[in-house]
């Protein structure tokens, strides 16, 4: 395998790891923020309270997002597998 196809492997790979865990992070960041929001408006400054919120709005993401998280990694992983006596060159 040269450095070429060593490269584009990993850019690729690392696009997927961006794909999928995006939706997660951003749903992460806005409860986050709408949650300490409301703690500085109410001035509730419990650290353990914005835990329960993004738990349940990853969860909920995961089972909205779940079936196109699952086949955009088996796509890759079939496509390395096809592909996979170019890598072992």
């Amino acid at each position: 395998m040269d450095e070429n196809t060593l490269v584009t492997l990993l850019v690729e790979t690392l696009y997927l790891i961006i794909k999928v865990s995006a939706p997660m992070l951003l749903v992460s960041l806005v409860v986050g923020l709408l949650v300490s929001i409301i703690q500085t408006v109410t001035s509730i400054q419990e650290q353990t309270l914005t835990f329960v919120p993004k738990f349940l709005s990853i969860f909920l993401v995961l089972m909205f997002a779940g079936n196109w998280i699952m086949k955009n990694i088996t796509e890759y992983f079939t496509y390395l597998c096809e592909n996979f006596s170019i890598y072992i060159r």
